[in-house]
Parts: C-alpha cells; sequence; structure tokens
C-alpha cells in the first residue's frame, strides 16, 4: 500500500473520523467466536439511554478500550460488547417533561400509548452517547449492540423473574421502601442522594406523670403515626416504663413502651418514638414486638389521619403539628437550625418519604451468600483487592431488593392476579390465563442490568457467544457501584449461569476530580466535559489525562493545563515520527551491527516493554502513562534522536544500521502506546511501516538478549556529562547554541568514542593552538575546560550573578532568623520546621554556587 504522507503539524480532527470509520468498516472490532483463539471479553457498562458522554464514562471507557485493544493485539478473540440501559424513571421523566410541553400527562395519553411515544423518543433522541463514543474512539463491536429492553434481552428478564419466583427466591410483601412523592414511585438506593440539609430536631414529651417520657425527631408529623415508644432493655431510666402505655399527644391514643436492641441509650434521651409505616427501623422494631403499621400520608406525601391536619401536605403539616404540640405544652426543646441527611430523589430532587408499601423483593440471602463466596474462593477476583472488603461488608449483610416500580416504561413484572386472588407467573413462552390481569407495576432498572453480561450474549438460548465468552474477563467500573450494580449482576450470574460468575476481574478505578481533589459539580463550576475537551485538544490527548492518573481504586484528578501537555505529547510524538521518516528510518528489523547508543535504546525499550505489560496486568494506568511518557520524551525523543542524527550524519554503514534501530524503537513505541492513543499512533504507525494497521499489529514482545546493561551504563556516563556541562555553560552565561572552543580529557575513559557525539550534543568546538581556558568542571573522570573570552558579556554576567547572590544571601539571612528563634522552633510543626531547613540548605549551596561563578568570571 501506499505510504502517507506526514502533515508539518497534526491535526486531530483531520485524523480521527476517518480512522475510526476506516476501523468499524474493515471490521476490526467484530468478534468471531468460531475462531479458536482464546477469548477475551468485556462488557461495556451500559449508559442510561437519556445520558451523553460524561468525564466518568470517558474514564471507564478508555481503561476499557486500553485493555481491548491490548488483548486484540496480544491474538485474543476480542469481544468488548457495547449497549445502552432503558433507564426506566430517567426516560420516563424525559419524555413526561415532553408531553408537559404539549399540555399532556402521561395519564391522557394511556399507557399502552404512552410506552409507544416511549419508544418514538428512543429512537428519535435516545443514545446520544452511543455516537459520543465514536469520538473518544470506543473500540467497540457495533454488530453486537444491545438494549435492555430489546426483546431477546427482555426473554432473559422474564425467564429470570419465573425461575426465580418458582425457586421461591422472589415474594410480594408490604415493606418500607423509599417512594417518590413526585415521580410517584419506589426508589432503589441508588436513586437516591443524600444531602446535609437544615432542618429542626423537636423534643416532644409523651405521657403525664410518672408515665412522661421525651423523645426527639426531625419529622414531627410522623408522630401521628406513632404505635410505641422504645427503649433499650438495659437502660433503667425507663425500666419502670417498659410494658406500659402512655398518651399520644393530639391523638389520644395509647401506646406501648416496649425495650427493642436496636435503641442506642446514648443518643438523645433514649428514647425513640416508633413509627412503622414511615422509617425502616421503625418497622423491624414493630415486627419484633408485633406492632400495627398506621400509614398517615398518602402517595403524594399529603396527610390522611384523621384531623384537623387531615389533607395538609407532609411540609405544611410539620411546623402545623409543632405548633399545636406547643399550644398543649408537650414542646421540651427546639433546635433550629438542625443539619442532618436528607435523601432526594435524583431525577426530581423532591425529599424522598420512607413508605410502608405493597412491593415485590427477592430474597436477596442465598444469593449474596454466593456472591461473596464466588469472591472468596478466587472465582473473582477483586482489584485493587483492598476493596474486597467493601464488597463483603455489603453481600454479608443484604436487604432484601425491592424490585418493582411504579411506572409504565420498563419490563413489566410478569405476574397474572385472577378474579379470585390467584396468582400466576407467566414465563417467556407460557399464556397467562383468560380472564387474569397483568401487574401494574414494571421492575427496577437494576434487575435487568444485572442480567447484562449473560443476556446480552443470548442467554436463555445457548448461544455460540454465550459459550465461547462468558464468563467475561473483566469488568471495569467505579467503586461507587460495587454494590448497586456489581453485587447484583454476580448474584445473578452465578444463579443463572451454574455457579459460573459472570466475569473472573472486577477492576475498579475511582472517581474524576478537579487537580485539587474536588469533586466535580456544576456548583463548583468545575465539571469537564470530554467532548469539549475531545474538540479542543483531541481524543487521544483526552484519554491520556484520564489514563496518566488512574490508579486502581483511586480518584483521578485531571485539570485542563494537563489536557494541553498531554496534546503537546500526542505533537512530540509526531514531529519526532516525521523527523525520523524525514531522515530515512524505516521498521525493516534490526541490524548486526549497533552503536553502543543504538544497544542502550534498545535495552531501554525491553525494560519498558516488560514494565507496560506487568503493570497492565495490574491495571496500574498511572505507571503504564508514566513509564511510555518518559520513555517517549526523555530517552526517545531527547536523546536518542539526537544521537542519531550525528550517527546518520556519519553516513555509511553506521547510518543505515541507525535507520533501522530508530524505525524499530518507534514502531515498538507506537504499538505500545496505541491502547492509550490510538489515533496518532494509528497515523503515524501506518506511515513509518505502510502496513493496514495498528489496530491488528502484533503487540511488542520483551526480547532478554536485547538487554544491554554495560551499554545502558555507558550512555548514561554520556547523558551525565552533557547534563553537567550544559548546566555549567548555562551558569558561564552561555546561550545554549553558541559554539565556543572547549579541551576534552576524554583519553582512557570509557567515553573516548563518543568524543564527536559529545561535541555535538554541547556546541563545543576543538581547541586550537591559541586556546586558554576561562573556565573548568571535572564529571565523572572526565575535565572539560572552556574558553569563554569574547563569547559572554562579562560585566552583564558579573551584575547578574551578583544580584542572584544577593537574593541567596537574603533568603539565608531570613530562614536562618526563624532557626535561630527559640519560640518558632517551639510552635512551628515539625514537617514546618523540616522545609524551613531545606531552605536554609538550598539558600547555603546557592551561595556557594554563585559565589564560584563570580570568582570565574574573566577579570
Amino acid at each position: 500500500m501506499t505510504t502517507p504522507e506526514l502533515p508539518t503539524q497534526y491535526a486531530p480532527a483531520d485524523v480521527e473520523t476517518p480512522s475510526y470509520e476506516r476501523w468499524v468498516a474493515a471490521g476490526y472490532f467484530g468478534a468471531d467466536p468460531g475462531s479458536g483463539r482464546e477469548p477475551y471479553s468485556i462488557v461495556l457498562p451500559p449508559p442510561n439511554v437519556t445520558g451523553s458522554l460524561h468525564v466518568g464514562h470517558a474514564l471507564d471507557h478508555s481503561v476499557q478500550d486500553a485493555l481491548s485493544r491490548r488483548a486484540r493485539m496480544r491474538g485474543f478473540e476480542t469481544l468488548w460488547l457495547p449497549g445502552m440501559d432503558h433507564a426506566g424513571i430517567a426516560t420516563q421523566n424525559v419524555v413526561e417533561r415532553e408531553l408537559a410541553k404539549e399540555g399532556l400527562s402521561r395519564h391522557d395519553l394511556g399507557r399502552e400509548a404512552f410506552v409507544e411515544r416511549v419508544w418514538q423518543w428512543k429512537e428519535e433522541s435516545g443514545g446520544r452517547i452511543l455516537g459520543q463514543m465514536t469520538k473518544l474512539g470506543d473500540g467497540v463491536d457495533w454488530s453486537r449492540e444491545r438494549f435492555t429492553m430489546d426483546e431477546r434481552l427482555s426473554r432473559a428478564v422474564q425467564t429470570i423473574f419465573k425461575r426465580l419466583f418458582d425457586d421461591g427466591l422472589i415474594y410480594r410483601a408490604n415493606r418500607i421502601i423509599n417512594w417518590c412523592p413526585r415521580c410517584l414511585t419506589a426508589l432503589s438506593d441508588i436513586e437516591v442522594e443524600h444531602s446535609e440539609d437544615d432542618g429542626e430536631l423537636v423534643s416532644i414529651r409523651y405521657g403525664e406523670g410518672d408515665t412522661e417520657i421525651v423523645v426527639a425527631t426531625t419529622r414531627a408529623e410522623t408522630m401521628l403515626g406513632d404505635t410505641a415508644v422504645a427503649v433499650h432493655p438495659s437502660d433503667e431510666r425507663y425500666a419502670h416504663l417498659v410494658g406500659r402505655e402512655v398518651e399520644l399527644p393530639l391523638t389520644g391514643r395509647m401506646i406501648p413502651v416496649v425495650a427493642d436492641e436496636h435503641v442506642d441509650p446514648a443518643f438523645g434521651t433514649g428514647a425513640v418514638k416508633v413509627t412503622p409505616a414511615h422509617d425502616p427501623n421503625d418497622f423491624e422494631i414493630s415486627r419484633r414486638h408485633d406492632l400495627p403499621a398506621l400509614a398517615i400520608m398518602d402517595e403524594r406525601g399529603v396527610i390522611t389521619a384523621h384531623g384537623p391536619f387531615q389533607g395538609l401536605d407532609r411540609f405544611e403539616a410539620r411546623p402545623a403539628v409543632v405548633a399545636a404540640l406547643r399550644a398543649e405544652g408537650r414542646i421540651v426543646a427546639e433546635k433550629r437550625p438542625y443539619v442532618h441527611a436528607v435523601g432526594h430523589c435524583s431525577r426530581c430532587k423532591t425529599v424522598v418519604e420512607p413508605r410502608l408499601s405493597l412491593q415485590w423483593f427477592v430474597n436477596v440471602a442465598p444469593l449474596a451468600k454466593a456472591a461473596g463466596d464466588a469472591v472468596r474462593d478466587g472465582r473473582t477476583r477483586i482489584h485493587p483487592p483492598e476493596l474486597a472488603k467493601r464488597y463483603f461488608d455489603w453481600v454479608d449483610d443484604m436487604h432484601d431488593w425491592c424490585i418493582s416500580r411504579q411506572l409504565w416504561w420498563g419490563h413489566r413484572i410478569p405476574v397474572w392476579y385472577g378474579p379470585n386472588d390467584e396468582v400466576v407467573c407467566v414465563g417467556p413462552d407460557e399464556t397467562p390465563p383468560d380472564g387474569f390481569v397483568q401487574d401494574p407495576d414494571v421492575l427496577d432498572t437494576w434487575f435487568s442490568s444485572g442480567l447484562w453480561p449473560f443476556s446480552t450474549l443470548g442467554w436463555p438460548e445457548e448461544t455460540a457467544d454465550l459459550k465461547r465468552f462468558y464468563p467475561t474477563s473483566v469488568l471495569v467500573t467505579g467503586y461507587d457501584i460495587l454494590f448497586f450494580w456489581v453485587a447484583r449482576m454476580m448474584m445473578f450470574g452465578l444463579y443463572a449461569m451454574d455457579g459460573q460468575p459472570p466475569f473472573r476481574t472486577v477492576a475498579l478505578h475511582g472517581m474524576v476530580r478537579d487537580q485539587f481533589g474536588k469533586k466535580m459539580s456544576k456548583s463548583f463550576g468545575n465539571v469537564v466535559d470530554p467532548l469539549d475537551w475531545i474538540e479542543r485538544f483531541g481524543a487521544d490527548a483526552t484519554r491520556f489525562t484520564l489514563l496518566r492518573g488512574a490508579n486502581p481504586g483511586s480518584d483521578v484528578a485531571i485539570s485542563e493545563d494537563w489536557a494541553a501537555g498531554s496534546r503537546n505529547f500526542c505533537n512530540k510524538i509526531w514531529n519526532a515520527t516525521r523527523f525520523a521518516l524525514m531522515n530515512g528510518a524505516v521498521s525493516t528489523g534490526l541490524p548486526d551491527e549497533r552503536t553502543p547508543a543504538d544497544r542502550w535504546i534498545l535495552s531501554r525499550l525491553q525494560s519498558v516493554i516488560e514494565l507496560v505489560d506487568t503493570a497492565f496486568e495490574d491495571f496500574e494506568f498511572a505507571k503504564i502513562s508514566d513509564a511510555l511518557y518518559h520513555f517517549a520524551w526523555d530517552e526517545v525523543c531527547d536523546w536518542y534522536l539526537e544521537l542519531a542524527k550525528i550517527q546518520i550524519a556519519a553516513g555509511g554503514p553506521v547510518a543505515d544500521n541507525t535507520k533501522r534501530v530508530l524505525g524499530h524503537v518507534l514502531d515498538a513505541l507506537l504499538r505500545l502506546l496505541h491502547p492509550l492513543v490510538p489515533f496518532v499512533t494509528e497515523e503515524l504507525w501506518r506511515a513509518l511501516t505502510g502496513k493496514e494497521s495498528l489496530v491488528i499489529a502484533p503487540w511488542p514482545k520483551g526480547d532478554t538478549s536485547l538487554s544491554d546493561k554495560a551499554a545502558e551504563a555507558e550512555i548514561e556516563s554520556l547523558q551525565d556529562l552533557v547534563t553537567e556541562v550544559r548546566r555549567f555553560r548555562s551558569d558561564q552565561g552561555l546561550k545554549p547554541g553558541q559554539r565556543v572552543a572547549a579541551h576534552l580529557s576524554l583519553s582512557g575513559t570509557a567515553l573516548a568514542a563518543h568524543e564527536t557525539a559529545i561535541r555535538a550534543l554541547l556546541r563545543l568546538d576543538a581547541a586550537t593552538d591559541s586556546f586558554t581556558a576561562t573556565a573548568k568542571l571535572a564529571v565523572g573522570g572526565v575535565t572539560v575546560e572552556i574558553d569563554t573570552a569574547g563569547a559572554i558579556d562579562v560585566a552583564a554576567e558579573r551584575k547578574r550573578l551578583e544580584k542572584d547572590l544577593a537574593a541567596a544571601r537574603k533568603e539565608q539571612a531570613q530562614v536562618t532568623g526563624k532557626l535561630g528563634n527559640a519560640q518558632f522552633m517551639a510552635k512551628a510543626p515539625e514537617d514546618v520546621v523540616s522545609k524551613v531547613r531545606a531552605r536554609a540548605a538550598q539558600a547555603e549551596e546557592d551561595i556557594v554556587r554563585l559565589e564560584a561563578q563570580l570568582a570565574a568570571l574573566p577579570a
């Protein structure tokens, strides 16, 4: 094929879209279950159909893409399967808002027409995020794209519900759940956002005389539904009241005082009001003591309890109840504001109401035990290992899961009710009996997404994909949904797939934060839009910025300056490869004859390959990125390219061999970088090699025969010399490109053979007969003498050095004064004292250096 010509500058916008379209058209991301190659599979955590690519997605996808690209290059049959979640409540809210603009509600349309309207919205406006994924370079198999409401996945949902129901693991019961009075549905825990809100803490006196007892509450209106007061069994203050009754203010009802281990005697008064229908802990107390549960508000949060508060909204009732209690002299204390955690619906921000409700639940005990056992016995490993404890804390103490939602968009619960209270669960190939009515509720979105690793591969059918790619190789996700999603997938996968977990490894990363470690929030004004960064800096720079901060299980800090730095890195690689091509670099294999510089860079390459391979196994993307960044920039660009220039200029076999070594190193470097920065590397590698695509190129393999510690030591000595002399030149006031005469005493050293390179790198001419040294430096057994006469403005240089010396002496006086101040030394923290001591040492070093430079100046 024709080798592409490289433009003088890298323009991501000109490269990214054409490259991605070519990859997809060529079918590089497709997986063949019949290939016979070892499988490697990842299922993309399905983004919501309502979503768009945010910075958390960008991190998550960059990690998965890097893993799958490397696996493909290593010869695995690689599947990265994409898709979307139907996002029940979020999607329903979006469509309801659209209807509201037309003056309609879903009830005006009716269930069937509304669901049809949601499907229409999904086809026209949903799934923007999938298109945005292409901007990032996601190498997913688009031919296998899935949606949780697809017919095949819906069949999987109905199948597993039926199995769980028949096994007695799904039941219907009255329990306390999270309820949104605006969305009118139960919510999962992940759909509840907690914030510290201002409220009030009111202490209320129940009973009279010897039955008097004080309780405190932040929700005074719920006292209308109290059915007991609870104290700790060992609390002697209330021992005389246990078993007796006290009068509930405002109602005239008598309620018992019960002893329960749940009560903390050290909190508040040590007595708590028990409202079983409106608090989960109180509900459990009521079950232990056989207490009634009185619902005192409806699904919209309106008080239904008979009396003066009936018909008031819960937040209207609260001050009204307090006022009535105050009028009766029942208020003992009031604290305002009282900051406490309040749950809000993540979709509409309404305050969530704990509510006793008839719902469907999964009995999670046996499923959760299996999920814990699979990690304990090593069938699935959690990485980093220290986060396994958090996983066990959840699965070992998991409460039954409320799976029903009072929505119209979602998987309808496949249970039908007969005219005589019959209940029938209908499987995917079964027909409900005549005259039976289906349950109106739908399943929690997490129910269907819990099946994602195997439903997307064709379960319950025994498909080729399911046999080949399950269990998946790795799940990449944030530690924040370890419980909400990962645990559910583990439970369902083990249950449905005969004890085979859904993934062999769970690789957890942290949250993306700003450069100061602050959580990203619109209110803070620090939110990063990855699409904006892609447009401004390129997809590669965006990916590299995220990956360079990605340590397993740790939060990732990013900033715009770092994204600009990543763009500069991509430009550096572009310019280096372009320079190499212009100077004849070729990737045609290594020559037998190699200079020490050639042997050094090849040895360093082997070390980097080994480090990168090891770090990939532990998902240490920060270490991978850092190693490749410094190898590419510091060693290949800053040193080997400069040495290669000199060797190529020499001509002959040395030049030809250097071109082949340079081509080989760049070829390997571009392969190593490709999983992280796929676009720029693809363009460069095709230009360098003339081959089809880096996507299907083999991953670099280490070659221990190329490791050469002697060459590394030799070139490191050269680097030390050049670095020190460059600093020395600068200290002498010489400009970087200024040529001066110098004498080098290299005889008898390992660097004797490198004199030409040393002089070229340091801009040093050979000493003539009239040479007179004005400055001298000794480095590692080599003496360098330089004639600076006429090369610098001595008066100006003296003035500059004297100014710097005065500043150093002033700094020394200041820090010495602090260290000599007994009061400061006694009170200052040790880390502050250490910093002052470090400043003192630096000032002393600067003074010695500047005095020496002044003394060395010509008179």
